[in-house]
């Protein structure tokens, strides 16, 4: 039996990033504009063509700031200055004004929890005593003692764990030579948090924001939004964390012949699980919220289009709410339907939860599918169960159908844009990018796979280099230069030849031209600025979405048999389809397939 219809309705403010497509740029995978195999801001401005044909309205650039590199630049050596690996502060200038030219919004990474260990002030507080003002800019603590009172501080301060595997305290050798303080990592060991209740801290951070600020960048995203600040003590706890964690009691996944809404979960219906469970004293603590305040303040300098947008892994969706309220952030990633998979009663619960939770504190939502942290869509969808969140997939692990999973990705994504709100894509997404599942262990540069010795695969297979031209060495990602250029960083699988952008291009049913067209439709539409209501025929037990957004009505079939278009609509848009005669007169959706409907 379907659903009564569920009507939920966002606020509409006027400010551009309220709708605003956003790519994500993630600059050593995106384009190599010098061939030395490493993506840059030139590769940027070369292909900021590309971005405005496809219909996007602002780009992000995960970091391009200097870095050693031991986190693929989420370690800050110098928040002011652009890493030789991808030019120079001239070249991220003239990428800046190319895309305001083009009409492209621009949003820079922010990473404001921790720093590199190479940034001057962590090298100034080890070369300083212990309770020194350089010392107090960084979380450092006495150890505790391995026999009480004996006075060696051996023992890490408290027992906590790093997100990236390991423990979360390193000690130091003082300047003369003796074991000294410990210092504190959420991450890796070359990423020291920074101490967020030192106001020198939060000077520097407020300084950073007016650097980029005036430059003319339109906004911020923030990494570990729900970081920075710590429960007061520092006490023990006996969880581990995660960026996202993965799902917490198995289904088998819904199989031909079942009947609707079955269920096989071995205790309770399948749901993702906090990615800090029991709750931590290092995550969503109340005083972040002061520093969002504060920062609020300062992109008022600037005018009202200024924006912020909050990496935040926060459940549920009310407690992410607070990071939007109004006079913090103006927006948060909702990672909450990124996790509920294919599996149309999870998305259901996420859209309507999503929705609540973003109008009573009058922000727009954001939908998001993948993001450089997290196995591609079109990968996990094709899993045995589509549900599943891994952390990185590798040759010896389950292998998915490729072409399943495309489909559902497809489909999924016609649905996230369809939603009123933000929504932020993933580049190579809209080339229908596969994870690279069997990447060589030793090509593996994530962090995390070297901290849990291999336990974690981690997040390469999502990073790797994007194909442009699919006859051109390392195709096409080193552009004019590829004949001579040296290899991409990460090896290409082989598998990303058909993908390639010169083979999608123009071609009606690739995954490009879907994304195009989808993309039109939404501006000419509106649909990001419209009003939601699920439609009588929303059934989603039986793995139909069905919503209406204004004269618009969207069918999304995760099931098992086709889904009937109602009398009275045509197909304007289907990701199953190619635009062509077999749009005119159809009457059922295919299953793993979703249609845009309009009044006949």
């Amino acid at each position: 039996m379907s659903n009564p219809p569920v009507h939920s309705s966002g606020p509409t403010p006027t400010e551009w990033w309220a709708d605003a497509v956003v790519y994500q740029i993630y600059p050593r995978s995106f384009a190599d504009g010098n061939g030395d195999g490493m993506g840059d801001l030139r590769g940027v401005v070369e292909r900021l063509p590309y971005l405005a044909k496809l219909g996007v309205d602002a780009i992000w650039l995960s970091p391009f700031y200097k870095s050693p590199q031991a986190d693929a630049g989420y370690d800050v050596a110098d928040y002011r200055q652009v890493d030789p690996l991808f030019g120079t502060l001239e070249d991220f200038d003239a990428m800046l004004a190319d895309a305001h030219q083009r009409g492209l919004k621009v949003i820079v990474d922010l990473v404001p929890n921790h720093t590199s260990d190479e940034h001057v002030w962590f090298q100034e507080a080890l070369a300083s005593p212990p309770g020194s003002r350089q010392r107090n800019r960084y979380m450092f603590r006495p150890g505790k003692d391995e026999v009480a009172g004996s006075g060696d501080g051996n023992r890490a301060p408290n027992n906590w764990k790093s997100i990236f595997g390991g423990p979360a305290w390193t000690r130091i050798t003082e300047a003369d030579g003796s074991p000294g303080e410990w210092y504190l990592h959420l991450f890796d060991t070359k990423q020291p948090d920074l101490n967020w209740e030192n106001p020198e801290v939060q000077e520097e951070m407020r300084s950073v924001l007016r650097f980029w600020l005036d430059r003319g960048v339109d906004g911020f995203r923030v990494d570990v939004a729900h970081g920075m600040v710590k429960e007061a003590g520092l006490p023990d706890w006996e969880g581990a964390a995660a960026m996202v964690e993965g799902t917490e009691v198995h289904r088998e996944p819904m199989q031909p012949g079942d009947a609707p809404g079955a269920h096989t979960d071995q205790e309770e219906p399948h749901r993702a699980v906090s990615p800090t469970y029991p709750p931590s004293p290092f995550f969503d603590q109340d005083g972040v919220h002061d520093i969002y305040r504060d920062w609020h303040r300062v992109l008022e300098e600037y005018g009202s289009d200024r924006m912020m947008v909050a990496e935040a892994w926060v459940e549920p969706a009310e407690r992410l709410a607070r990071y939007v309220r109004q006079d913090e952030m103006q927006q948060a990633f909702n990672f909450d339907f990124l996790l509920a998979g294919w599996d149309a009663e999870r998305m259901s619960e996420s859209i309507d939860a999503s929705l609540a939770a973003a109008a009573s504190v009058g922000a727009p939502c954001t939908w998001v599918l993948s993001n450089h942290d997290t196995v591609r869509h079109s990968t996990r969808f094709g899993l045995k169960d589509p549900t599943t969140f891994p952390k990185g997939i590798a040759a010896t692990d389950e292998q998915p159908d490729a072409a399943l999973g495309l489909a559902r990705a497809r489909a999924a994504t016609l649905i996230s844009l369809a939603l009123p709100g933000s929504a932020y894509l993933y580049q190579g997404e809209e080339l229908g990018l596969p994870e690279y599942t069997t990447l060589p262990a030793e090509a593996r540069q994530d962090p995390t796979f070297f901290r849990t010795r291999g336990a974690e695969t981690g997040r390469d297979g999502c990073r790797v280099p994007l194909p442009w031209a699919a006859e051109q060495p390392g195709y096409g990602f080193s552009g004019s230069h590829s004949l001579t250029a040296a290899a991409p960083w990460l090896p290409q699988p082989e598998s990303f030849g058909p993908h390639a952008a010169d083979q999608q291009d123009g071609d009606p049913g690739s995954t490009l031209e879907l994304y195009r067209a989808a993309l039109a439709f939404r501006a000419e539409r509106r649909l990001g600025r419209g009003s939601f209501a699920w439609a009588d025929s929303h059934a989603p037990e039986s793995g139909v979405l069905a919503f209406h957004n204004g004269d618009v009505m969207v069918i999304g079939n995760t099931g098992f048999a086709s889904a009937p278009v109602p009398e009275g609509y045509t197909v304007a848009l289907s990701s199953g389809l190619e635009p062509d005669s077999e749009w005119t007169g159809m009457q059922e959706v295919p299953v793993d397939c979703t249609v845009y409907l309009v009044k006949s």
